[in-house]
């Protein structure tokens, strides 16, 4: 009985893990056959590389250099802010906070992961884009800047949490290990705890990357969409998700308009799955050293 059990089970992982990958490969098909069409009748280099974006005039311009240079730059300000401040506060967490502390800390940590990003965004616009505004003196606070802030508050709970999973199954038998041979309890956790956890701080990093990226409401209502090349990260911007999102339900089926918004999905797609890609590789180098 159990091993029919154990079968059945196996069975079923099998097929979840199928349909997992047949689902991914559908939804860059359909990407594809929406895209391809828009990038045999347009030119995807054109539409890499154009500076303009102006699909509802006429004639239209369909480039998303700074959509790309908007979703960076935004992505790029998040994770200078949330990394550091993630990865500390997983440290803190896990090898100096009191037990009693540590719970607390924990659960207001799911609570933030909890929160809509569109209540996010409200709190930004109504909160942080004056208070950028008048401490830069700026034209207006609805800059990559305040973007960046808002996402990085919304990836720092993925980061802490995942983070902290990984620092606390690195075995007690190193940290004892390295205090035995005279480390102090910092030397411990900076050159043996954070070596061994590397690959799961990584995999936090690249999940809450993965949620800069994707996200819509909060970069739609906060950084403007001004869709120009921006100078600095005091410029307001415009992301590739914010434009698909706005003008989805303004474009014709099936018209010029339409079909750029699914190339720029599909532009997107491509990207995390590159950035993705290179984060298996240097997992993979790093489990090898």
């Amino acid at each position: 009985m159990r091993k029919i059990i154990d079968s059945a089970i196996e069975t079923i992982i099998f097929i979840c893990g199928m349909l997992s990958i047949v689902f991914v490969v559908l939804i860059f098909g359909f990407l594809f056959k929406e895209g391809f069409s828009f990038f045999r009748n347009f030119g995807i280099l054109k539409f890499v590389t154009g500076h303009f974006w102006y699909a509802a005039s006429d004639p239209a311009s369909f480039g998303i250099l700074p959509l790309i240079l908007g979703s960076t730059l935004v992505t790029i300000g998040a994770c200078t802010i949330a990394v550091p401040i993630g990865v500390m506060s997983a440290l803190f967490i896990s090898e100096i906070a009191p037990k009693g502390i540590r719970d607390v800390l924990k659960s207001l940590i799911e609570l933030m992961a909890a929160i809509p990003s569109v209540v996010i965004g409200l709190i930004g616009v109504i909160t942080l884009v004056p208070f950028v505004k008048n401490i830069f003196n700026l034209p207006t606070g609805l800059t990559a800047f305040s973007g960046s802030i808002m996402l990085a508050f919304m990836a720092i709970p993925t980061i802490i949490t995942i983070s902290e999973d990984a620092i606390r199954s690195v075995p007690w038998k190193y940290r004892e290990g390295a205090l035995a041979l005279g480390a102090t309890k910092w030397q411990t956790v900076r050159r043996v705890v954070l070596k061994a956890a590397m690959p799961g701080i990584i995999a936090a990093t690249m999940l809450g990357i993965g949620r800069v990226i994707g996200e819509t409401m909060a970069v739609m209502m906060i950084t403007g969409n001004a869709a120009h090349i921006p100078h600095s990260i005091f410029d307001p911007v415009r992301t590739m998700t914010a434009t698909i999102a706005a003008e989805m339900g303004e474009a014709v089926r099936g018209g010029m308009h339409y079909r750029s918004l699914f190339a720029i999905a599909f532009v997107l797609f491509a990207i995390t799955f590159i950035v993705n890609f290179m984060a298996d590789l240097f997992l993979g180098k790093n489990k090898n050293i």
